[in-house]
């Protein structure tokens, strides 16, 4: 078998970096693939690469201004620096075929794959497609999405509804071994609170007002994953108004967890915002989600992610807006109470999985990749 170069990008946050992450996985374990990560080296995407040991190509540029200013002008010649490296970086290692998950850090080097006809696939994890997939889809070689209802927006006849790729652990993991392993038990249920890899103000300020009696009164296992910025605050609140906090062997509270797999696999329950990554996670991952999305998300993708999967009787929907303590605390005691409810939102949640979009897309790229031998 003739060996072949991959490029792989995406990146800026979770939802574009860990799609991208299990395809890159999944490549390099063939000894005949040369895989490189091309992304921000200011980003997630470089501390996973390192980690990771992938070779790792950077090239730096940002998000697009939305108003036309000087900024906007800097960012053009920002980008016209990154398309340059790009095309230098595509002569000088010739991949067969570059496979981006969207977002502004894959732009450059899909921009330059279109100028020296290196051919491309795409992947969008959302209801309704980024720009960059928007704009850049009509000439990829193969499409791929993580929604149904993503097609309109594509102008492409090879497009494919595979869901989002996910890490083969998310099926080979029981959800015993994971508690197991995070020295949780089975006759207490498991939650786990999450705002998404940068976190969210406004799950944290309201959860950190009720962790206290979910823990003691009703007996919850809580997981907490505050985001890096958030977490001071977390738990000096907590330190106030739990002043056995740090006695609680029910509690586990950390910035962010480099292995979410395990947390999700363990849970009954997942308060989560509506990213379509985290989705993919929970659908894979046997829970009841509560999902609260981000209300400024570009293009409002969160909530029509979120209303897709209430559509299907497969969450509880939450505005963010009336994320309050006391709202929290009445659907975590209800649920608590009705274990029927929450084996029914598991099993609806469960349908919505997609267990073989990693083969499915694997198979994709390696076709692609044939179009330059």
């Amino acid at each position: 078998m003739s060996k072949k170069t991959y490029f792989i990008t995406g990146g800026g946050t979770g939802g574009h970096i860990y799609p991208a992450i299990a395809v890159a996985d999944a490549l390099i374990k063939n000894p005949n693939n040369d895989v490189y990560y091309v992304g921000n080296p200011d980003n997630l995407e470089y501390s996973i690469s390192l980690t990771k040991g992938y070779k790792f190509l950077p090239v730096h540029v940002k998000g697009m201004p939305r108003k036309l200013s000087l900024n906007f002008l800097l960012w053009g010649i920002q980008l016209l620096f990154a398309v340059i490296k790009s095309t230098y970086y595509l002569f000088k290692y010739k991949p067969n075929m570059i496979f981006g998950t969207g977002g502004y850090v894959s732009a450059p080097i899909l921009m330059a794959s279109r100028i020296i006809k290196t051919p491309y696939m795409l992947h969008d994890c959302d209801m309704q497609p980024g720009i960059v997939t928007r704009k850049l889809s009509s000439k990829a070689k193969c499409v791929s999405l993580a929604f149904d209802g993503a097609k309109r927006f594509i102008k492409n006849r090879n497009c494919y509804v595979n869901g989002n790729p996910l890490r083969p652990e998310f099926s080979t993991m029981t959800k015993e071994e994971a508690r197991e392993k995070l020295g949780l038990t089975n006759d207490r249920p498991v939650l786990c609170v999450m705002g998404g890899s940068q976190g969210s103000k406004s799950i944290d300020r309201a959860f950190v007002e009720i962790i206290k009696e979910l823990s003691q009164i009703h007996k919850y296992q809580i997981i907490f994953q505050t985001g890096k910025k958030n977490f001071d605050g977390v738990i000096e609140r907590i330190s106030m108004l739990y002043r056995d906090f740090g006695k609680d062997k029910n509690i586990t509270i950390q910035p962010y967890f480099d292995d979410m797999i395990t947390v999700v696999k363990a849970s009954d329950i997942v308060i989560s915002r509506a990213g379509s990554l985290s989705l993919s996670e929970i659908f894979a991952s046997d829970v009841a989600p509560i999902l609260i999305p981000y209300p400024y998300a570009a293009a409002d993708h969160q909530r029509k992610n979120a209303h897709y999967v209430q559509d299907n009787d497969a969450c509880i929907y939450m505005e963010d807006a009336d994320a309050e303590p006391n709202s929290l605390l009445k659907i975590l005691i209800d649920l608590k109470n009705n274990p029927d409810k929450i084996d029914k939102l598991k099993k609806k949640s469960s349908k919505l999985a997609k267990p073989n979009a990693l083969e499915d897309i694997i198979e994709q790229v390696e076709r692609v990749a044939t179009y330059k031998s």
